[in-house]
Formats: structure tokens, sequence, C-alpha cells
């Protein structure tokens, strides 16, 4: 009798101890480099993170570390998720331009003239032209901030008003095409723009709504924002560390299957577009500030857009260079 109470003593451990551990389930942690408000979090995550447990009864979470706090800065997100520093992070390819170079022809302007448009060009050439650049990760989603706008301190509007211009564009790969339109490129993080536009240290950046209001605030420093010039963008990413991802159950492999690619790529496309759209919005509303808005004129946006042309023959004459041969081919099929 005892041997037996003793065997059912085990069982029910064993079986209380199996459900417990059911219970606490799955978190996996979420790097980002951006602040705890920034739109990519109260969006973006925050749908993937009810997603994840309305989908999993709760057994699948996520806990969000903003700001940098698994490792400062924005360089190293990828490498965090190859790593398993995260088990997901949040980055731009465009820190790490040697690892995405074909990601990268997604940065020059071409026929998206938004986040959204942007992400379904770039959905749509993944599989047969991108997928190889990502296969130490599990790709949750990608899309662009799109620089729709340059914040500047004189007026930019005009190859004229271009040319001599100190101008950050998104990407030093987008160097040719800033000198075809006459201006000097710099290349300058997005934290230190504020700085150099008031110092005069540069004339101008490439640019969302969203950086003129809070909490980048360059309309305190610009005196123009001009809109309708080649858009370039700035290519973001979403990826899960391969391991972590591949050691979960098949119920929750399923469940970030169905949240990858398309749903979670258009979330956070959601979140740029929105983003401006309401920093747009505040700028309607808002008096006092000291800049105008400016739009390039159809005439003038011919002769960008000409320009982005010439532009975009030395960047394919460069990937040649690097043995890239079908850049030009990659760049027509994400604008096709």
């Amino acid at each position: 009798m005892g041997i037996i109470r003793f065997s059912l003593a085990l069982a029910l451990a064993a079986t209380f101890g199996l459900s417990a551990q059911n219970a606490s389930g799955e978190e996996l942690s979420v790097a980002t480099f951006v602040p705890p408000q920034h739109h990519t979090n109260t969006v973006m995550f925050k749908w993937f993170g009810e997603e994840l447990e309305k989908r999993s009864g709760g057994t699948l979470t996520m806990k969000l570390f903003p700001a940098g706090q698994l490792g400062a800065g924005p360089v190293q997100q990828y490498k965090r998720a190859v790593e398993g520093v995260a088990d997901i992070t949040f980055g731009v390819s465009a820190y790490t331009p040697t690892l995405f170079p074909k990601t990268m022809l997604a940065i020059p302007p071409g026929k998206a003239e938004n986040s959204a448009e942007a992400t379904q060009r770039i959905l749509s050439v993944f599989d047969e032209y991108l997928a190889d650049e990502y296969t130490d990760v599990k790709v949750i989603g990608l899309t662009t901030a799109a620089g729709i706008g340059i914040a500047a301190t004189r007026d930019v509007s005009t190859l004229d008003g271009m040319k001599g211009a100190k101008i950050v564009p998104y990407a030093a790969l987008t160097t040719p095409i800033i000198e075809a339109m006459g201006a000097v490129p710099v290349q300058m993080p997005v934290t230190e723009m504020y700085t150099g536009l008031s110092t005069g240290t540069i004339d101008g950046a490439y640019a969302t709504y969203n950086n003129m209001t809070a909490p980048w605030n360059f309309w305190d420093v610009a005196s123009h924002f001009v809109t309708n010039v080649p858009v370039q963008h700035a290519v973001v990413f979403v990826v899960m560390n391969r391991e972590r991802y591949e050691g979960l159950s098949d119920e929750h492999r399923a469940i970030i299957d169905d949240l990858a690619g398309e749903a979670a790529s258009m979330k956070l496309a959601e979140s740029f577009d929105g983003a401006d759209a309401k920093s747009l919005k505040i700028m309607g509303e808002t008096t006092g500030k000291n800049y105008a808005l400016v739009e390039v004129s159809a005439e003038e946006r011919a002769k960008m857009d000409a320009a982005v042309a010439e532009g975009m023959k030395a960047i394919y004459a460069d990937y040649a260079s690097r043995g890239i041969a079908n850049a030009e081919e990659i760049y027509n099929a994400i604008n096709k």
C-alpha cells in the first residue's frame, strides 16, 4: 500500500509539474533600439503581443525591451537576433548594408510613395530575390520608413536650389543619386540631424512628416519641408532567432507563421504611415513654427527623376563590381 501511495504521489507530482510548465508557457524577448513610445512599439509590437497571447491561449507571450535595453544602438540588431541575445529584434537594414545588398535596392526612389506600397513591392520579390539574405533568421516582417520629404534650412525644391546643398540621404547607397541632383551627400544618423540642421553642418535631410514633429522636432530648426521629392526608403526588419523559432512547439510555430510575412509587414507599414498621417495633421493644426511647406513642381520633379535614373546607373555599376550582376533586374522587379 505504501508503494502504491508513493507511486500515486509521484504521478500526481509529475502531472501537476507538467501542468505548471504548460501554464508558464513560452515568453519571447523582443529587443528594439527605439523608445517605448515609438509607433512600432505602440502599433506593431502591441498587435503582435496581443495576437500571440490570444491565439495561444496565453501559452506564448512576448516581453518588449525598448531603448536598447538588451544592447545599445541600432547597428547590431540583426546580430543580436542571430546570436540569441534577444529572441526577436527590430532593426534598419542600412546600418549593416553588407548583409543585405539586394534588400538595399528597395531604398532608392522608385514607384512606392509610402511604406505600404513599398512593403507590398518588397514582399512580391522576396522569395525570388531576397530570401537568401535571411537564412540565419526567421523573418517576421519587412517594411520601410518612407522618406517623403526633405527637411532643410533652404529651399531645395528645385535642382538649382539643390546645387551644393549638404543633404543627408537615407543610405550611403544613394550617394550617386544625391550627387546627380547637384547636392553633396553627408552621412549622419537621424539622432544627430536636429543638431546638424541647427548648426549648419547640413542644409537638409531626407525625412518623414514624423521627423518634423515631436520627438524629433525638426520643425524647430528647418525653414522648409519639401515634398514631392523622389522618395527614398529606409528598409526596416523584424527577425527572430532561428534556433528559438525551431525550438518552439508545432502549435507555437504555426502561430508565428500566421503572423509573420504579410500580416506583420503590413502592420509595420501601418505604424509608419500612420505616424506620418498623425504628424501631418499636427503640423496643420500647429501655429508659431517658422517653416514653409513646399511642394516640388511637376517640371522640377521630372528633372529630379531624371537625376535618379542617372544615379542608378552608377549604383548598378557598383553592384556589378561587387559580383551582383542582376542589381538592375532586382530594382526593376521591385518597381515594376
